[in-house]
């Protein structure tokens, strides 16, 4: 058997991570795969230290990139040591004109990354954050009915439980922690799928991966728990860890990184 760890975060601009550690992270932590989220850079803005990143023994990754029609927003990335037999976006026009979804096939698995949108005040984006919450599950549904295994990972930009935030009451009917957001992740977890972190630390509350940047939330640990990996439930037995590296600094969010033994 072999140890295939996992990486997950959203950076909040790799460009601005780059300088606060995020390829330092990288070689420390020497993920197989890690994903990022809200790159907010096309690859032509780049350069070659992102396309030339190694882990700590000097391994090359190879990097792949979904990037919005609109510069400097959303994005997402896969840095992957194991080359990839294919790697494709949704296939949705309007989530992929906003660069919300990778997936590459590594064979053992099919690896996605993901940033969910913002449903946004009053729920003004909600009917966009939910479709594409059901066009990703399809895609899924569609591997796994192949007899694959996947892992969803990423930025869901939804608190699931009431022990997912600081302050569940405060925060009812705000964007993250909508009834429609939370039921639909309800959902896709009675549809096969885990919530990797929740599954082997249930029922504990103070674990988040993401802060604001107002009023010393992050010192205080005022935080929600916005970041997963999600695994088919087929997958599950091979699952050893998961946790969130919150003393990484360099974003509002921190990595989350699973294990699994495959």
């Amino acid at each position: 058997m072999a140890q295939l760890n996992l990486a997950s975060w959203n950076v909040n601009g790799i460009r601005a991570a780059s300088g606060k550690g995020f390829f330092e992270w990288l070689k420390e932590t020497s993920p197989d795969a890690a994903c990022i989220q809200e790159t907010k850079a096309d690859p032509s803005q780049l350069t070659k230290e992102f396309f030339q990143a190694t882990d700590g023994q000097g391994r090359a990754y190879h990097a792949y990139w979904a990037s919005a029609k609109r510069r400097g927003y959303s994005g997402v990335a896969i840095y992957t040591r194991i080359e990839p037999k294919s790697v494709r976006v949704l296939g949705v026009d309007e989530y992929d004109d906003e660069g919300r979804y990778l997936e590459a096939d590594l064979g053992d698995i099919v690896l996605a990354s993901a940033y969910f949108p913002n449903s946004q005040e009053a729920g003004a984006r909600l009917s966009y954050k939910l479709g594409f919450c059901n066009a990703v599950q399809a895609r899924l549904d569609e591997l796994k009915a192949a007899g694959r295994h996947v892992v969803l990972s990423g930025d869901y930009n939804i608190a699931h439980q009431s022990i997912d935030l600081s302050h569940p009451k405060a925060n009812e009917g705000n964007p993250g922690y909508l009834p429609e957001e939370r039921a639909w992740l309800d959902d896709f977890l009675q549809a096969g799928y885990t919530d990797t972190f929740r599954h082997l630390h249930p029922g504990q509350g103070g674990h988040y991966s993401w802060w604001s940047y107002r009023m010393r939330a992050r010192e205080k640990d005022i935080g929600w728990r916005l970041d997963y990996h999600c695994v088919n439930d087929g997958l599950l037995s091979a699952l050893t860890r998961a946790a969130i590296s919150k003393s990484v600094m360099g974003s509002d969010h921190c990595p989350v990184t699973i294990a699994l033994e495959l």
